[in-house]
């Protein structure tokens, strides 16, 4: 299970996406997101689908790395597929009985599942490309100026990096725990769907203890540290924004121009 987790690790390397400020990965990821959810005719979907293979490769990410990460979501995938395909009206392409497959169903289930790919790559590759501490400076420089409202900056990107930082140690821990129960006997491959999901809520007690265990430990190791928040706090490697960062903007800039500009054709 671990193996296929990719969103929260991170692979080091020298490509021009690691050597980019984390807030230019931050920004630029949210666009690409709000994008993916724009898109709407043949030309933009695979636009979009080159861009973001473009990126994986630019960022010496291996291809199949990335794709693991759509594992875990295979079953979310196949669900929201089947909801489209059966529940959205339209021309009729199959009828059997009371199930209709509508050629509109069809099309959107097919676009769903293409953008929840992207998104996920997109979300995977700036976790796979920027180191936690990086993260959490970016997540803190960006939400600087809601401190002047009484907004707790720091505090917010120290929550948001450890939960990334921990959602690998969160699952690698759900499969010792089940590797633990199947070899005293628990079965969580076969029977029904309803009794598989039922299956994993002896994993869920174990689980929930070990994080708020993992939690306490946490918490001791920041105060023996003696840390007080963000408050008077200097970093070893200080962010900035070099023309790299500026090259990107204004590439991707080209490039929304480019994805939207066939809407004005």
């Amino acid at each position: 299970m671990i193996q296929n987790i990719t969103l929260g690790q991170y692979i080091p390397g020298t490509s021009p996406i690691h050597r980019l400020d984390p807030r230019t990965k931050i920004i630029w990821t949210m666009i690409l997101m709000v994008a993916v959810f724009l898109i709407q005719s043949l030309p933009e979907y695979i636009m979009m689908g080159c861009f973001t293979l473009v990126l994986l490769l630019v960022s010496s990410v291996p291809i199949k790395y990335a794709l693991k990460g759509l594992k875990p979501l295979v079953f979310i995938l196949f669900i929201t597929a089947l909801l489209n395909i059966f529940f959205v009206g339209g021309r009729t392409l199959v009828s059997l009985g009371p199930v209709t497959i509508t050629y509109e169903g069809l099309i959107a289930a097919v676009k769903l599942f293409f953008r929840l790919v992207m998104l996920v790559l997109t979300a995977s590759l700036m976790t796979l490309t920027t180191t936690p501490m990086a993260m959490t400076d970016g997540i803190e420089r960006l939400m600087k100026p809601l401190e002047k409202i009484g907004v707790p900056a720091h505090e917010i990107a120290m929550m948001m990096s450890i939960a990334l930082r921990f959602i690998p140690t969160l699952m690698e821990e759900t499969e010792r725990i089940m590797k633990a129960q199947a070899s005293r006997g628990a079965d969580f491959d076969t029977g029904s769907i309803f009794s598989r999901v039922k299956s994993f809520i002896p994993v869920l007690v174990p689980l929930f203890v070990s994080a708020f265990k993992r939690a306490d430990e946490l918490a001791e190791a920041m105060e023996s540290r003696c840390y007080r928040g963000g408050k008077g706090r200097t970093r070893l490697k200080s962010i900035a924004f070099t023309s790299l960062d500026l090259t990107t903007t204004l590439l991707g800039l080209l490039f929304l121009l480019l994805l939207f500009g066939f809407r004005l054709l």
